[in-house]
């Protein structure tokens, strides 16, 4: 499966199943993904002078095994290809 950064991808297990969102950030090493708004996960944050501190939502990654790619450019080619 080819996945680069930016490409729309849909979640195909998991807690957020059946979900679809944009390609933020890949670790390959890991084989890990990183989804916009996908696997919402909460961090506590201790107050610093630049930082307000609290408790934050983010983003956690996710295995590549559980996205199936959802580009639109190779949707379009298989269905005209099909004619």
């Amino acid at each position: 499966m080819i996945l680069k950064k930016g490409i729309q991808v849909k979640i195909i297990s998991g807690k957020d199943k059946g979900k679809t969102g944009e390609v933020l950030e890949i670790n390959r090493k890991a084989e890990k993904i990183k989804i916009k708004s996908i696997g919402m996960i909460k961090r506590h944050l201790k107050p610093t002078k630049e930082n307000k501190g609290g408790i934050i939502s983010k983003e956690s990654f996710i295995h590549l095994s559980n996205v199936k790619n959802i580009d639109e450019k190779k949707v379009k080619k298989k269905v005209v290809a099909k004619k």
